[in-house]
């Protein structure tokens, strides 16, 4: 119960947080779209800003644990592509989730917010640079901490096209390049979301 409570405050926070912004935003209209008292949304979260800082936390976790393989990947490539497909498939399945936290990190009014959750989560960013590199240094890379942060700063931008453009954005054909890129061989992913309104030629 007291889960299910804390979820849909996170889940109302981020509707009210996309719909009025940040500074418009009031835990009684975060309260109101969870259906819960306003007294519950104040237990779980004191203030506004902690609410913000469990949604940025929240993120940023399901981010970098995009990057720990299942069992069966058990080769660079096999990891590098499931990488790649973790991070497409969960920026295509949360594009608001994705444009709220764009705009979160270039607001003033919240920028304090997001590097504080940033850095409470320093260990787990820093294990996911970790993974990319290994990925990297076992596939020949001269130079692995130049590889991830390409790759990171490739998927990133995609990430951020995706939450602007997501009705036109070509993310079956980005995926492609990426593993022609990489020479990965190109399969057919689970389905990436909302891949039926993507154009996937054109790259």
């Amino acid at each position: 119960m007291r889960e299910r409570s804390r979820r849909r405050i996170l889940d109302a926070a981020l509707v009210v947080f996309a719909e009025r912004g940040y500074t418009g935003a009031t835990i009684s209209q975060i309260a109101a779209r969870a259906e819960v008292a306003r007294g519950l949304v104040t237990y779980y979260f004191a203030t506004k800003d902690e609410l913000l800082e469990a949604l940025l936390s929240e993120a940023l976790q399901t981010m970098y644990g995009a990057t720990a393989p299942p069992p069966g990947e058990r080769t660079a490539d096999e990891r590098l592509a499931g990488l790649i497909d973790r991070t497409l498939q969960g920026a295509a399945a949360g594009v608001d989730v994705q444009r709220l936290l764009l705009s979160l990190m270039l607001q003033p009014a919240t920028r304090a917010t997001y590097a504080k959750a940033e850095q409470a989560n320093m260990a787990a960013l820093e294990q996911a640079e970790d993974r990319i590199r290994a990925i990297f240094a076992e596939r020949g890379a001269a130079d692995p901490g130049a590889e991830e942060a390409t790759l990171r700063s490739v998927l990133e931008g995609v990430i951020f096209k995706l939450a602007v453009y997501p009705e036109t954005y070509p993310l079956a054909a980005v995926r492609a390049r990426l593993f022609r890129m990489y020479d990965l061989p190109i399969t057919d992913p689970t389905p990436l979301r909302p891949a039926e309104r993507l154009r996937t030629s054109g790259l």
